[in-house]
Protein backbone atom coordinates (compact mmCIF):
# COMPACT_ATOMS: atom_id res chain seq x y z
CA UNK A 1 0.00 0.00 0.00
CA UNK A 2 2.57 2.27 0.78
CA UNK A 3 4.42 1.96 -2.68
CA UNK A 4 1.31 2.17 -4.38
CA UNK A 5 0.55 5.56 -2.09
CA UNK A 6 4.39 6.93 -3.01
CA UNK A 7 3.67 6.11 -7.06
CA UNK A 8 0.48 8.16 -7.03
CA UNK A 9 1.83 10.98 -5.20
CA UNK A 10 4.79 11.75 -7.69
CA UNK A 11 2.60 10.78 -10.50
CA UNK A 12 0.15 13.11 -8.84
CA UNK A 13 2.99 15.76 -9.56
CA UNK A 14 3.67 15.29 -13.19
CA UNK A 15 0.49 15.09 -14.88
CA UNK A 16 -0.76 17.67 -12.77
CA UNK A 17 2.12 20.51 -14.24
CA UNK A 18 1.34 19.09 -17.81
CA UNK A 19 -2.50 19.03 -17.71
CA UNK A 20 -2.41 22.65 -16.37
CA UNK A 21 0.55 23.47 -19.17
CA UNK A 22 -1.53 21.94 -21.94
CA UNK A 23 -4.84 23.27 -20.98
CA UNK A 24 -6.67 19.52 -20.73
CA UNK A 25 -9.56 18.86 -18.74
CA UNK A 26 -9.22 15.32 -18.56
CA UNK A 27 -5.81 14.50 -17.56
CA UNK A 28 -6.09 17.33 -15.07
CA UNK A 29 -9.15 15.08 -13.58
CA UNK A 30 -6.96 12.12 -13.38
CA UNK A 31 -3.95 14.06 -12.15
CA UNK A 32 -6.35 14.82 -9.08
CA UNK A 33 -7.61 11.12 -9.29
CA UNK A 34 -3.71 10.14 -8.09
CA UNK A 35 -3.49 12.60 -5.18
CA UNK A 36 -6.99 10.73 -4.03
CA UNK A 37 -5.48 7.48 -4.61
CA UNK A 38 -2.00 8.75 -2.48
CA UNK A 39 -4.63 9.39 0.44
CA UNK A 40 -6.79 6.27 -0.12
CA UNK A 41 -3.63 3.95 0.05
CA UNK A 42 -1.90 5.94 2.94
CA UNK A 43 -5.66 5.20 5.51
CA UNK A 44 -5.98 1.64 4.17
CA UNK A 45 -2.43 1.04 5.31
CA UNK A 46 -3.00 1.85 8.45
CA UNK A 47 -6.86 0.69 8.32
CA UNK A 48 -6.22 -2.58 7.36
CA UNK A 49 -5.60 -4.37 10.74
CA UNK A 50 -8.51 -2.18 12.39
CA UNK A 51 -12.03 -4.10 13.26
CA UNK A 52 -14.86 -4.36 10.40
CA UNK A 53 -16.60 -1.97 12.26
CA UNK A 54 -13.65 0.73 12.08
CA UNK A 55 -13.14 -0.52 8.40
CA UNK A 56 -16.64 0.33 7.60
CA UNK A 57 -16.41 3.89 8.57
CA UNK A 58 -13.11 3.80 6.74
CA UNK A 59 -14.61 2.24 3.56
CA UNK A 60 -17.85 5.01 3.91
CA UNK A 61 -14.96 7.91 4.21
CA UNK A 62 -12.89 6.39 1.12
CA UNK A 63 -16.11 5.93 -1.03
CA UNK A 64 -16.16 10.03 -0.25
CA UNK A 65 -12.77 10.82 -1.53
CA UNK A 66 -13.23 8.86 -4.24
CA UNK A 67 -15.90 11.58 -5.32
CA UNK A 68 -13.03 14.19 -5.41
CA UNK A 69 -11.80 13.64 -9.36
CA UNK A 70 -15.45 13.89 -9.85
CA UNK A 71 -15.59 17.13 -8.79
CA UNK A 72 -12.73 18.18 -10.16
CA UNK A 73 -13.77 17.04 -13.10
CA UNK A 74 -16.64 18.99 -13.13
CA UNK A 75 -15.21 22.40 -12.15
CA UNK A 76 -12.83 22.05 -15.58
CA UNK A 77 -15.40 21.37 -17.24
CA UNK A 78 -17.89 23.95 -16.38
CA UNK A 79 -15.26 26.67 -16.65
CA UNK A 80 -14.05 25.20 -20.43
CA UNK A 81 -18.26 24.91 -21.56
CA UNK A 82 -18.21 27.85 -23.96
CA UNK A 83 -14.89 27.41 -25.61
CA UNK A 84 -12.90 24.10 -24.86
CA UNK A 85 -9.74 24.36 -26.58
CA UNK A 86 -8.17 21.29 -28.00
CA UNK A 87 -4.95 20.51 -25.63
CA UNK A 88 -1.32 19.66 -27.91
CA UNK A 89 -1.84 15.72 -28.34
CA UNK A 90 1.94 14.92 -27.92
CA UNK A 91 2.20 15.44 -24.32
CA UNK A 92 -1.49 14.29 -23.50
CA UNK A 93 -0.86 10.41 -25.17
CA UNK A 94 2.56 10.50 -23.66
CA UNK A 95 1.35 11.39 -19.76
CA UNK A 96 -1.76 9.63 -20.67
CA UNK A 97 0.67 6.30 -21.44
CA UNK A 98 3.29 7.25 -18.48
CA UNK A 99 0.11 7.49 -16.31
CA UNK A 100 -1.02 4.09 -17.64
CA UNK A 101 1.87 2.15 -16.81
CA UNK A 102 2.02 3.38 -13.24
CA UNK A 103 -1.47 2.56 -12.72
CA UNK A 104 -1.32 -0.80 -14.31
CA UNK A 105 1.43 -1.78 -12.21
CA UNK A 106 -0.14 -0.51 -9.31
CA UNK A 107 -3.34 -2.44 -10.10
CA UNK A 108 -1.19 -5.82 -10.62
CA UNK A 109 0.19 -5.02 -6.97
CA UNK A 110 -3.47 -4.49 -5.25
CA UNK A 111 -5.24 -7.33 -7.64
CA UNK A 112 -4.08 -10.02 -5.00
CA UNK A 113 -5.55 -8.03 -2.06
CA UNK A 114 -8.70 -6.96 -3.19
CA UNK A 115 -11.04 -9.26 -1.61
CA UNK A 116 -8.92 -9.96 1.50
CA UNK A 117 -9.31 -6.53 2.80
CA UNK A 118 -12.70 -5.24 2.41
CA UNK A 119 -14.22 -2.14 1.26
CA UNK A 120 -10.78 -0.81 1.68
CA UNK A 121 -8.46 -2.74 -0.63
CA UNK A 122 -11.97 -2.75 -2.88
CA UNK A 123 -11.68 0.60 -3.02
CA UNK A 124 -7.89 0.67 -3.78
CA UNK A 125 -7.77 -2.03 -6.48
CA UNK A 126 -10.98 -0.33 -8.10
CA UNK A 127 -9.18 2.92 -8.10
CA UNK A 128 -6.23 1.62 -9.75
CA UNK A 129 -8.22 -0.24 -12.44
CA UNK A 130 -10.74 2.48 -13.01
CA UNK A 131 -7.48 4.71 -13.48
CA UNK A 132 -5.92 2.40 -16.21
CA UNK A 133 -9.39 2.57 -18.29
CA UNK A 134 -9.48 6.32 -18.23
CA UNK A 135 -5.29 6.58 -19.10
CA UNK A 136 -6.59 4.29 -22.30
CA UNK A 137 -9.87 6.74 -22.55
CA UNK A 138 -7.51 9.74 -22.42
CA UNK A 139 -4.61 8.30 -25.39
CA UNK A 140 -8.28 7.14 -27.56
CA UNK A 141 -9.38 10.84 -26.83
CA UNK A 142 -6.09 12.32 -27.73
CA UNK A 143 -6.22 10.64 -31.04
CA UNK A 144 -10.12 11.78 -31.84
CA UNK A 145 -8.06 14.90 -30.84
CA UNK A 146 -5.63 15.10 -33.08
CA UNK A 147 -8.52 14.41 -35.95
CA UNK A 148 -10.77 16.85 -34.83
CA UNK A 149 -8.68 19.64 -33.27
CA UNK A 150 -11.50 20.56 -30.71
CA UNK A 151 -11.75 20.85 -27.13
CA UNK A 152 -14.68 18.85 -26.88
CA UNK A 153 -13.66 15.02 -26.51
CA UNK A 154 -11.55 16.04 -23.64
CA UNK A 155 -14.23 17.91 -22.13
CA UNK A 156 -16.57 15.08 -22.75
CA UNK A 157 -14.34 12.81 -21.28
CA UNK A 158 -13.86 14.58 -18.27
CA UNK A 159 -17.42 14.39 -18.09
CA UNK A 160 -17.25 10.38 -18.48
CA UNK A 161 -14.58 10.61 -15.87
CA UNK A 162 -17.24 12.44 -13.36
CA UNK A 163 -19.55 8.71 -14.11
CA UNK A 164 -16.74 6.47 -13.12
CA UNK A 165 -15.93 7.83 -9.77
CA UNK A 166 -19.97 8.04 -8.95
CA UNK A 167 -19.86 4.17 -10.05
CA UNK A 168 -17.27 3.29 -7.89
CA UNK A 169 -17.61 5.15 -4.90
CA UNK A 170 -21.29 3.61 -4.94
CA UNK A 171 -19.72 0.11 -5.26
CA UNK A 172 -17.11 1.28 -2.04
CA UNK A 173 -19.93 2.12 -0.15
CA UNK A 174 -22.25 -0.53 -0.55
CA UNK A 175 -18.81 -3.15 0.31
CA UNK A 176 -18.74 -0.66 3.64
CA UNK A 177 -22.35 -0.96 4.41
CA UNK A 178 -21.89 -5.01 3.81
CA UNK A 179 -19.01 -4.90 6.27
CA UNK A 180 -21.30 -2.90 8.70
CA UNK A 181 -24.13 -5.17 8.99
CA UNK A 182 -21.42 -8.15 9.72
CA UNK A 183 -19.82 -6.21 12.62
CA UNK A 184 -23.35 -5.67 14.13
CA UNK A 185 -24.24 -9.66 13.34
CA UNK A 186 -21.15 -10.15 15.26
CA UNK A 187 -21.35 -7.81 18.24
CA UNK A 188 -24.81 -9.45 18.33
CA UNK A 189 -26.51 -6.08 17.87
CA UNK A 190 -29.89 -6.01 16.12
CA UNK A 191 -29.80 -5.65 12.77
CA UNK A 192 -32.74 -3.34 10.93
Amino acid sequence: MLVVAGLNFAAFWVEAAVALAIGSVALFADSVDFLEDTSINLLIAFALGWGLRHRAVAGRVMAGLMLLPAGAALWQAVSKWGAPEAPDVRWLVATAGGAAVVNGFCAWLLVRIRTSGGSLSRAAYLSARNDVLVNVAIIVMGLVTAVTRSGWPDLLLGLGIIALALHSAAEVWEAAGEERLAAKALAGEEIG
